[in-house]
């Protein structure tokens, strides 16, 4: 898969919520930090187990891509989230690193 397919298969499954087609497309020592700040899940097991409880939380969530930016093994996705019909929306940047065709890392900006 391409860097692109990688990220649209990993959000189709996102809005999907279907953790375990979610979680092929990561690394198993994949890393998900803020921006310019602090690591916030480190490998599979912690990112399964912070989606897990996202999509129980959040059974409507779904994110809507606003514009996306590849450059080599980089994808870098704006997307439009919401909650749930009615409830919280709001803005996010996800820049996903790609290393052996799995997401290596991700990086958000909110």
């Amino acid at each position: 898969m391409t860097p692109e397919q990688l990220a649209q298969g990993q959000l189709d499954a996102y809005n999907a919520q279907d953790l375990d087609a979610f979680m092929t497309f990561y690394a198993d020592d994949c890393i998900v930090a803020d921006l310019n700040g602090q690591v916030t899940n480190n490998g599979a097991a912690a990112i399964r187990e912070r989606y897990a409880a996202m999509f129980a939380k959040f059974p409507e969530n779904k994110a809507g891509l606003v514009n996306r930016i590849v450059v080599g093994n980089t994808v870098v996705d704006h997307e439009d989230v919401l909650r749930a019909p009615g409830g919280e929306r709001f803005e996010a940047c996800a820049i996903y690193t790609i290393r052996g065709g799995k997401i290596a890392r991700v990086d958000f900006a909110r």
